[in-house]
């Protein structure tokens, strides 16, 4: 499957946890990615199954395939399953550049000053665009490819971002002042400001539930927000800090790269850490395949993707 890329694949153990054990243990391939150091987010198109790594060399990897280079680091990476285009912001260049599906480079748009992370509403199709700098958000119209308005924001700058499309909001992390921000896509301005842990970034929505889980990055627990509420209505204690967080729709199952060596799993209705893998190293960026439930983490010390099944 992964070509040239593959290096190696192992059978992980699975770290001490006072839960159940699994039926089977994971299975771990490591993928070299990107010709340079850092590989940070990571992105999957569930229908096709294609992964998209950001590198810090200013390319983005096309697993199993070839490198593009990009505008600058990339900081953040969405995908739309409908079109196959993959949105790539990068915050020094201030633009998105938008892939092909193969990879190919398909165009660049101003993404406004320091353009950091990044999500879809693909059914008003619309790009927003946090600013990692200035607490602004970039709309972009995704069929005419181009800015149509620069909303103001509070804080001075946005670690995360989800759309919730169904309900008319975005989610942006604001790492500065220790709270998620909430935008009313239809009146293009900030209506709620929800505290959270310390420095948090990354954000994941479980649609059904309307739940948001919200990765803080300087304490060691994950924020549980009820999207009615526009409230924290738990925490969830870690190993470690964390700065990525994903779910899987399906199963309302959380992944987080809470661990203190690897990745965290959590009951989504339970609210609680049920396993955790050890992949002795301190992981990056974390997506999770909806339709497969490959679960894919970065690894920027050794410039490595790790795909997980059976997790």
């Amino acid at each position: 499957m992964f070509g040239r890329r593959a290096l190696f694949t192992l059978v992980a153990g699975i770290g001490a946890l006072t839960v159940a054990p699994a039926s089977a243990s994971p299975r771990v391939t490591a993928v070299q990615v990107g010709a340079g150091p850092g590989p940070g987010p990571v992105a999957i198109n569930s229908g096709s199954g294609a992964i998209y790594v950001g590198n810090g060399d200013s390319t983005v990897s096309v697993v199993g395939g070839s490198d593009l280079r990009v505008g600058g680091e990339p900081t953040d990476l969405v995908v739309d399953e409908s079109s196959g285009l993959v949105y790539v912001a990068s915050q020094d260049a201030g633009t998105v550049t938008v892939l092909q599906a193969g990879g190919r480079l398909h165009s660049v748009v101003a993404g406004g000053p320091g353009a950091r992370v990044l999500d879809l509403d693909p059914g008003d199709n619309r790009l927003y665009v946090g600013s990692g700098t200035t607490g602004s958000v970039a709309v972009v119209d995704t069929v005419a490819g181009a800015l149509t308005r620069l909303v103001d924001g509070p804080g001075q700058g946005f670690g995360g971002l989800r759309v919730d499309g169904q309900r008319g909001v975005a989610y942006l992390s604001s790492v500065y002042t220790d709270t998620v921000e909430v935008l009313d896509l239809t009146a293009s301005k900030f209506v709620a400001s929800i505290s959270v842990g310390q420095s948090p970034t990354g954000l994941a929505l479980h649609e059904t539930s309307n739940t948001l889980y919200v990765a803080n990055s300087a304490i060691h627990h994950l924020s549980v927000v009820d999207g009615a509420t526009r409230a924290q209505r738990a925490t969830i204690l870690l190993r470690s800090e964390a700065s990525s967080v994903a779910v899987h729709q399906a199963s309302h199952t959380v992944y987080a790269n809470g661990g203190p060596d690897g990745i965290v799993k959590i009951d989504g209705v339970a609210g609680k850490i049920v396993d955790q893998l050890s992949l002795g190293i301190n992981p990056g960026g974390i997506a999770v395949d909806q339709r497969t439930g490959t679960v894919c983490v970065t690894d920027p010390l050794h410039d490595q993707l790790y795909v997980i099944s059976g997790f």
